[in-house]
């Protein structure tokens, strides 16, 4: 397909082209937005509330500390490993302010995951939160991480509030360990020692690296994405476009519950949203659900940004649906596959439709977005503009519309490479700058797309290609069904059988239950042989199931 094959098919509104070059980094863009909205409220975290002034105010005093008192230099990197809390995006801008690489960095990474990453990056720097210094703490001699900067959560509070939020979580909750780090600064010293001072503006490039997004983690080694400051302003630009359909300039209020750390939180609400001038309601801890929900109480908002997981488990409880959604006008969904039955349950209760889009972290991360107003459930919509896409086969020839293939896409939004693996990069990467996405598509002839699913998730039944996502969309259609997972198990007769494992909310729901709902949904062949209830699926800390390591857990019964 080329790019004019989708630019007729898109809908009225959905803009055909965006300037991608308008700004030549993510600071020029920075610089604009916090003078141009400095009175605003950029982000409220726990009841604190940072406004763009504020922002510029304190990530520059982060960016002189850095230049003034440390030995970094620019172009260095530095690893920042908090959750979704007001210090992120200081740390973050002060960081690329003073000409850094933020190596965005998971707060749930164990030991041996933080290792390989800080010394894969080379990071010079930490920026950590104390609740996981016990392990920067095991983790930071193995490395050759020279400055070592500490937070805690209510750092970014007034003297009472920070006092309460940072004594409940050490001595209450106890979720702040016993740790001690040699030259470890407190994060609130860093920046009183920056305050006041200036800063030497370090000029970028559209082509020098931003970000180091690492991404794999799950499927092997991870390996660190170089998303270049080109790469962040033009998804910035992309997504703009389309949400600027139905989201107005210095008006909205957007609830943030997935983690800034994550390109597609960090992108829709560091970037598209900041450089419109709009409120993120930053939420550290999704998991709590009744806390979230009582943020949600006090909140009027117009937008959210979440994934399907989160959808479903926050339609189960009767005080969410309680709320008022009258203001709530664009919910957007990514990171893992939409099931109809929590595409149909957010709407019944919120009175909006889910708009699914799809991306990857080498793609910054936003490749399609089904266009608000002209939404088709179970496709990712159509790709950005300035993007064009097409579906190959195993030999690399490219597939008419209707037929599956793997999905590839070109755009300026495509990461640079792997840092510092040509090898993992060429594969990935063709010579004319297609990226091969590792995803089964089909284009269809109006121009969405959808995803039958990952390549290397893909089950063969007797020769017969059956897609995980489908079998689980079905699955969860039943109204005893939350949540489910299928893959693929040895078969002596088909090579392969689906095996599914279900989250219920009855108790008396048998896997005979499952498998006749199955057969009255599905061609013999997709049906599960085998069903298994679960309290809980694996999930990354982004919410996506992890069927690899269901996968492996039974390929270890069958040895």
């Amino acid at each position: 397909m080329n790019e004019q094959f989708f630019q007729d098919r898109y809908p009225e509104g959905f803009p055909k082209s965006v300037d991608v070059n308008k700004f030549s980094s993510v600071i020029e863009i920075f610089n604009s937005f916090v003078k141009k909205y400095a009175d605003r409220p950029a982000f409220t975290c726990l009841g604190q509330t940072l406004t763009y002034a504020e922002l510029d105010e304190k990530s520059a005093a982060f960016a002189a500390y850095l230049q003034n008192e440390t030995t970094l230099q620019a172009g260095d990197r530095i690893a920042v490993q908090l959750p979704n809390v007001l210090q992120y995006p200081v740390v973050v801008f002060g960081a690329m302010r003073a000409g850094m690489i933020v190596v965005n960095t998971n707060p749930l990474y164990t030991e041996r995951e933080m290792e390989h990453q800080f010394n894969d990056s080379g990071a010079k720097a930490l920026v950590v939160l104390a609740n996981m210094g016990d392990k920067a703490m095991k983790v930071v001699p193995k490395t050759g991480i020279k400055h070592v900067i500490v937070t805690q959560v209510g750092d970014m509070h007034c003297p009472f509030k920070r006092l309460l939020i940072n004594g409940v979580l050490k001595y209450v909750k106890k979720e702040v360990p016993a740790f001690s780090i040699a030259g470890s600064v407190p994060l609130r010293s860093a920046l009183s020692k920056g305050t006041g001072k200036q800063y030497t503006p370090v000029p970028a490039t559209a082509d020098d690296i931003a970000v180091l997004q690492y991404t794999g983690g799950t499927t092997g080694v991870a390996k660190g994405a170089m998303l270049t400051h080109g790469n962040l302003m033009a998804n910035m630009m992309q997504s703009d476009g389309v949400f600027t359909q139905i989201l107005n300039e210095a008006e909205e209020t957007v609830i943030c519950p997935l983690p800034l750390y994550h390109i597609y939180a960090f992108t829709v609400h560091c970037m598209v949203l900041l450089q419109t001038g709009n409120h993120n309601i930053l939420i550290p801890n999704p998991r709590d659900i009744p806390g979230f929900i009582k943020t949600l109480e006090k909140t009027e908002f117009t937008g959210f940004v979440g994934l399907n997981t989160l959808f479903v488990a926050l339609c189960d409880q009767e005080s969410f649906r309680a709320l008022d959604f009258s203001n709530l006008k664009l919910t957007v969904s990514g990171g893992m596959a939409l099931t109809k039955a929590a595409f149909d349950e957010w709407k019944q209760v919120t009175g909006c439709e889910v708009a699914e889009g799809y991306g990857m972290t080498e793609t910054s991360p936003v490749v399609s977005f089904n266009p608000p107003g002209a939404i088709i459930q179970g496709t990712i919509g159509m790709p950005v503009p300035n993007t064009v896409c097409k579906v190959i086969d195993e030999e690399g020839n490219d597939l008419p519309v209707g037929e599956p293939g793997e999905l590839c896409v070109k755009g300026p939004q495509v990461m640079k490479g792997y840092w510092q693996r040509p090898e993992a990069t060429a594969e990935t990467m063709t010579a004319d700058g297609w990226l091969k996405t590792g995803d089964m598509a089909v284009i269809r002839e109006d121009g969405y797309m959808q995803i039958v699913d990952r390549k290397k998730d893909m089950i063969i039944v007797s020769g017969f290609n059956v897609y995980p996502n489908e079998v689980e969309d079905v699955i969860v259609g039943h109204p005893d069904v939350i949540e489910a997972a299928a893959i693929g198990i040895p078969d002596p007769k088909s090579s392969e059988a689906v095996k599914v494992f279900v989250v219920s909310k009855n108790p008396a729901l048998t896997e005979k239950d499952v498998i006749a709902y199955a057969r009255e949904n599905l061609t013999a062949y997709k049906v599960p042989k085998t069903i298994e209830f679960r309290e809980e699926l694996p999930k990354t800390n982004v919410g996506k199931i992890l069927r690899r390591e269901l996968r492996d857990e039974e390929l270890a019964k069958h040895k």
